[in-house]
């Protein structure tokens, strides 16, 4: 949430430490167990003193939330308006969606724990966009049937199956371990997309596809948390 101006350079670093310590400890204790002053003695500050950097016990809560559904959601965007076969379109989403889990691995147990502590505007904005993640995934799964690279599923049980599968993944997945992001997106969807195909289906070479995005543009990170640079393209004169 933007503050007044006349902080000083240090305020928005120091603000955004006590959310990662407030999703630290409600992930380990539970948000509702966590107190404003549990908080307040891991970040050394006083509750008067907490309070200059946020507005609310609930205000931390949406602000975990954002800090995953915003560039999220920003990056599924992007990546479902590529003009790209939707089966590489759904590789590159998972890997782009794991990767933030793995990042931010208390975030995401916060996310899948509490968000219904949340209440009124804030509960409704996070529910919206839950919702439109869900249908990006579920356009790229139908847009894949209507070519024949998919069998006649049921677009909405095939999405929760794509949802399953990675969303379960912050109950153990760990940074320093020997799964990464890339790796286990390629697992993932080897599973998914071979389970969906269409019998005698031809399906295209997905994970070549996906290398050569990262390859060849590199201004299109998947990490959510990454700008994205458009290059334009150079027309010769």
């Amino acid at each position: 949430m933007p503050r007044p101006p006349g902080h000083g350079p240090g305020f928005e670093v120091r603000r955004q430490k006590i959310i990662d310590t407030a999703a630290e400890l409600f992930a380990r204790r539970g948000y509702a167990a966590t107190s404003v002053n549990d908080l307040g003695r891991a970040v050394g500050l006083a509750k008067g003193a907490l309070y200059y950097y946020i507005d609310s016990k609930e205000n931390l809560l949406i602000e975990i939330q954002a800090r995953v559904m915003t560039p999220l959601l920003s990056r599924a965007r992007q990546i479902a308006a590529l003009d790209a076969d939707p089966l590489v379109r759904l590789r590159l989403l998972s890997e782009s969606l794991l990767t933030i889990i793995f990042r931010r691995l208390d975030h995401i147990w916060v996310y899948e724990h509490d968000y219904r502590s949340l209440t009124g505007a804030p509960l409704q904005k996070l529910l919206g966009q839950r919702a439109e993640f869900e249908r990006l995934v579920r356009g790229l799964i139908i847009e894949a049937g209507e070519r024949g690279s998919f069998r006649a599923v049921d677009p909405r049980v095939a999405t929760l199956q794509f949802l399953n599968l990675h969303n379960h993944t912050y109950q153990w997945a760990k940074p320093d371990g020997r799964w990464n992001a890339a790796r286990l997106s390629r697992e993932y969807c080897d599973t998914l997309l071979r389970g969906f195909g269409a019998p005698g289906a031809a399906l295209p070479d997905v994970e070549g596809a996906a290398e050569a995005f990262k390859r060849e543009r590199p201004g299109l990170p998947l990490d959510p948390e990454a700008e994205w640079t458009v290059v334009e393209a150079h027309t010769p004169s």
